[in-house]
Order: structure tokens, then C-alpha cells, then sequence
């Protein structure tokens, strides 16, 4: 690993800190190295506050060494006014000798004109260092960005015997080990989905309650509307959306919003575009699960079995047959990772 590699691995190393708290910007970690000495870090913490950049080049106690230093940042630095001024203009305003990028953001209001910025202004600019890293670090950001729609993980827990529950009736499936992974999970993506039926079976409050975090955006798919308003999903505690077939409208935190039912795979994710959500969670049930598999929308899938239970009868667990990127173990349970070709 040479030294701007090693640079860019603490920038991705910072901007790891905000998972789930910068949306709808991406994650972006910053270092300033001068004469091989790191004098300034930072990262982007949340929406609407100080970008990477900004919050390296604040930490940096002596400021006559930035002229002589070198900025990395995993992310091409913005170009545009938003909620704050853009950081190329600061890291040319201020002189630095050289500027080590990630990844290139292919944001429409960025997409290398952060870089051209920099180069006019004379300094030295380097961009596509540990890329894949830094790509992979923004893969909610650049998939909402270029697929326009958000990056999709599905999850579900299933017994020994392929099973989601017994008898039809809610059933613990995972350990406690795994429900706390489940709810750090929750906490780093922006939404989690599921359908009426998984609804009306779990009642689920869909919040972050045995992780750090903020709660995720609730999005229910519930064509008439037969979830009551009295069941927990309903709750005040996380900002939710409702697709159905009969309403519009918004009442406190509840988003109303009208999807047909016949073409509602590319409705939903037009509606989520729109929402800006940039990943989501899609936790169940069967029925909901078994559509993005067969229309192969999804990016990542987590499956939990649980191979010493055996549940005989219930809901079967969806037909996925894909290969697992990785396999880890939660004690008695397994979690297998696949990733989207």
C-alpha cells in the first residue's frame, strides 16, 4: 500500500464514523498531510452541517502549513452551492499543493467539476486511488444516483426446514445475537419496508431498539389500507410512508402515497426516488420478498437460519437460490451475505 492509499484508507476510515446519519449526502472522510504527518482530520457528520473538507482543514492548528500540505478526500469535493459553500473553492482559496481524490462523484452537480476547479487553479489533482473502497463506502449514494432508485437489501430469518414462521403465527426465528446485528443493520440504511401481511401478522414497530442509531424511514406497502392506524407501525417514532391504493396526503409523520397495484415494482421505486431514500431494508413478508426476487431488484440479501429449528408448517421462506458471497456465525445461527451481480 503506498502513501496515498494509506491516506485514503483513514479518509474512508472516518467517514465510516456517520453511517446513517448523512442522508441524503454521502459519506465523505478527509485527511491534510504535510511532510508525512497527518495535521488534519475530519468527516462529514450530517446533512446540512460542515462537508469533510471543511472540518480537515478547521482541525488544522497551524494554518500557514496548509500551502505546503496535502488534502485526501474520499470523494470528489463538491462543486455546487447547496446548504454550504462548495469545498473546491475553499481547497483553491487556500492554496493547497496537491489534492489525492477517491472516487470521482458521478452526481450530476459534481461529476468532475470539483476536480477541474482544483486543476485550474493550478494544484496538482489526483483522483481513483483505492476507488473500488471509496465506491463501495457510497454504494446507497451512487446507486440512487445512477440507478434512480434506492440500493435495495432484502432480509428475512428462516427456520432449518424453510420456514419464516409456525403455523402461520409470529415466531422468533433468530437469536439474540442476531436481532442485535438485525438492529444495527436498521440503524446504518435510511429505510426499511415491508408488506400488509407481515404487518398485520408481526405488528412490528420497525425501530432501533438494541443498537445506536437513528430510527429508519418506515415505508409500509399496504394496497387498502387494512393495516389499522392503531398498530405500532403508526407510531410517532420514525417518519413513515404508506403506499397504497387510495389515499395521498400527510398526516404528522405519515406520508400517504398512491401506487396502482398492477405495476407497483417500478411505482415503489419512483416513489422512493422522489422521497430521496437511498437504501432500503426489504424485511417482508413472503409475498413482498418474493417480487424483487423474481424481478432480480436487489443489490445485497442477508438470509439468517436458524438449523436447529424445525418448524414443519407455516410460511415458506422465498425461493432465492443464489450463492452466498460470505457466511458468517451468530452462535447457533448462520447470516449469509449475496451480493447482486
Amino acid at each position: 500500500m503506498n502513501n496515498d492509499e494509506f491516506y485514503i484508507k483513514r479518509c474512508i476510515e472516518l467517514a465510516q464514523k456517520a453511517l446513517g446519519n448523512t442522508y441524503p449526502n454521502p459519506l465523505v472522510g478527509s485527511v491534510i498531510v504535510h511532510n508525512g504527518e497527518i495535521i488534519g482530520e475530519g468527516y462529514h457528520h450530517k446533512a446540512g452541517e460542515h462537508h469533510a473538507e471543511i472540518n480537515a482543514i478547521n482541525s488544522v492548528k497551524n494554518k500557514d502549513l496548509i500551502p505546503e500540505s496535502t488534502i485526501y478526500v474520499s470523494l470528489e469535493p463538491c462543486a455546487h452551492y447547496g446548504k454550504t459553500p462548495p469545498c473546491a473553492l475553499k481547497i483553491k482559496e487556500l492554496g493547497f499543493k496537491k489534492v489525492v481524490i477517491g472516487a470521482m462523484d458521478s452526481h450530476d452537480k459534481v461529476n468532475g467539476k470539483g476536480k477541474k476547479i482544483i486543476q485550474d487553479a493550478g494544484i496538482e489533482a489526483v483522483s481513483g486511488i483505492l476507488e473500488k473502497e471509496c465506491i463501495e463506502l457510497n454504494k446507497r449514494f451512487f446507486t440512487y444516483h445512477e440507478k434512480k432508485r434506492p440500493y435495495i437489501i432484502l432480509k428475512w430469518a428462516e427456520s432449518g426446514d424453510g420456514f419464516l414462521d409456525q403455523d402461520f403465527k409470529p415466531t422468533a426465528v433468530s437469536n439474540t445475537l442476531v436481532n442485535q446485528f438485525v438492529h444495527q443493520l436498521r440503524a446504518d440504511e435510511h429505510a426499511i419496508l415491508v408488506g400488509t401481511q407481515t404487518a398485520l401478522n408481526d405488528n412490528p414497530s420497525l425501530t432501533v431498539r438494541n443498537a445506536e442509531g437513528v430510527n429508519p424511514v418506515r415505508i409500509l406497502i399496504d394496497f387498502d389500507l387494512k393495516v389499522p392506524a392503531s398498530f405500532n407501525i403508526y407510531n410517532n417514532e420514525a417518519r413513515t410512508l404508506i403506499l397504497n391504493s387510495v389515499k395521498e396526503g400527510t398526516e404528522g409523520h405519515i406520508h400517504f402515497i398512491k401506487i396502482n397495484k398492477d405495476n407497483f415494482l417500478s411505482e415503489l421505486m419512483e416513489a422512493l426516488y422522489k422521497e430521496q431514500i437511498q437504501s432500503v431494508i426489504i424485511e417482508g413478508g413472503r409475498f413482498t420478498l418474493q417480487e424483487f426476487i423474481n424481478a432480480s431488484l436487489w443489490d445485497e440479501a442477508i438470509v439468517i437460519k436458524n438449523e436447529n429449528l424445525i418448524l414443519e408448517n407455516g410460511t415458506k421462506a422465498p425461493e432465492f437460490g443464489q450463492i452466498p458471497a460470505t457466511i458468517e456465525n451468530f452462535r447457533d445461527n448462520t447470516v449469509s451475505f449475496f451480493k447482486a451481480k
